[in-house]
């Protein structure tokens, strides 16, 4: 809903601006906090330094398809990479390190697989949105896996990172006339910079409550996003989903069905008798 109030302005400069206000909004945060004790390390450790360059090329990605795509009436589209990307997780889980999956994942990820391959069959073209916003997070989740920075730090330096970019470009559109925030509105201004916390916010919530509540109802809560984002999109929007759209949907949500009650399972038989709830 934040997006399509800013529809008017080019996807690149809302990305852009994105990045800049981000940067301000999380220095100002550190700051207030007195935490920059972990620059120094990070400025010691280049390759450090090169894993936050590949995860801010990703946010670039994930961030400019999702901008483009609610802004071009693809809600329900970008809805669909946030309901895969769990699975998508998994598949990455197994490939990339070699994580055994228990038989009930894997007929989960057959089925998300099957439901793509079958929005791909009946849109006649691959559902480049929701893949790319799936992968670029799925890759992007992995290599902050192992990064040793907090949620607040490792988005200031991400940020800082493209920052240099984003202002280069903001200052080309401001050169050339073509700056929506030079030329737009006053509510198009704040709009615009309240990016930073907009973007920084959810972030930070996200980062301290998955500290405070089990692994298994982290994952079923990440699903609220993108089912928030079909109805939006549906509802709201009024974008098309004719049956055969929903048929893909469905195999993706039996998929996730499975994956979650799996989970749980899996969290139950693991807890101690004595500690289980009546």
């Amino acid at each position: 809903m934040y997006f399509k109030a800013l529809h008017d302005v080019p996807a690149a400069e809302i990305l852009a601006h994105r990045m800049v206000w981000s940067l301000v909004f999380v220095a100002a945060v550190l700051a207030l906090r007195r935490r920059w004790d972990w620059l120094a390390d990070v400025l010691a450790r280049p390759a450090l330094v090169g894993r936050f360059v590949a995860t801010a090329a990703l946010v670039t990605v994930n961030w400019g398809v999702y901008i483009w795509a609610v802004n071009a009436g693809r809600v329900v589209d970008a809805s669909l990479g946030y309901f895969i990307n769990p699975l998508v997780n998994v598949a990455i889980g197994a490939i990339v390190l070699h994580e055994r999956l228990r038989p009930a994942q894997w007929i989960a990820v057959a089925l998300a697989a099957t439901g793509v391959a079958w929005l791909t069959w009946h849109a006649g073209a691959l559902p480049w949105i929701g893949l790319t916003l799936a992968f670029s997070f799925a890759a992007y989740g992995l290599l902050r896996k192992t990064a040793s920075l907090g949620a607040a730090e490792g988005l200031a330096l991400e940020t800082a990172l493209l920052a240099p970019l984003a202002l280069a470009y903001l200052g080309w559109l401001g050169a050339a006339d073509r700056s929506a925030f030079g030329d737009g509105s006053a509510a198009t201004r704040w709009l615009l910079a309240a990016a930073g916390p907009v973007t920084a916010l959810p972030l930070l919530a996200f980062a301290a409550g998955a500290r405070r509540i089990p692994f298994s109802m982290l994952g079923l809560l990440q699903y609220i996003a993108p089912t928030l984002q079909l109805l939006l999109g549906v509802w709201l929007y009024r974008e098309p989903f004719e049956p055969g759209k929903a048929l893909g949907f469905a195999a993706i949500w039996v998929a996730l069905a499975i994956y979650s009650i799996e989970g749980l399972w899996q969290t139950w038989r693991r807890t101690p008798p004595s500690t289980r709830a009546p």
